[in-house]
């Protein structure tokens, strides 16, 4: 299997309506590992490592983000492997 890993960068009502547990969610569910936060200037940041076929659900996924949210823009791009290993879980606040 190959093996990818993308930043993803989301903004827009992103903070305070739970889109990173969602994400979270969404990305264990979808068998990928990496990391989600949020950003000081109202963004939402997250890698995720896994099938390419599992990353574009997932970035598909996010463009609609949980009920709450509106999503205004979902940014990714190709980044080298995260080093933390396997599982998906939520940071503090960069």
């Amino acid at each position: 299997m190959t093996k990818i890993c993308w930043l993803f960068r989301i903004t827009g009502r992103v903070q305070g309506v739970g889109y990173r547990a969602w994400f979270e969610r969404e990305a264990t569910a979808r068998g990928l590992t990496g990391w989600v936060r949020n950003r000081i200037d109202g963004s939402v940041e997250a890698t995720a490592c896994g099938a390419p076929e599992a990353l574009a659900e997932l970035q598909a996924l996010a463009r609609r983000g949980p009920p709450a949210a509106r999503v205004d823009a979902v940014q990714c791009t190709q980044t080298p492997a995260d080093p933390a290993g396997a599982g998906f879980r939520c940071l503090p606040t960069a």
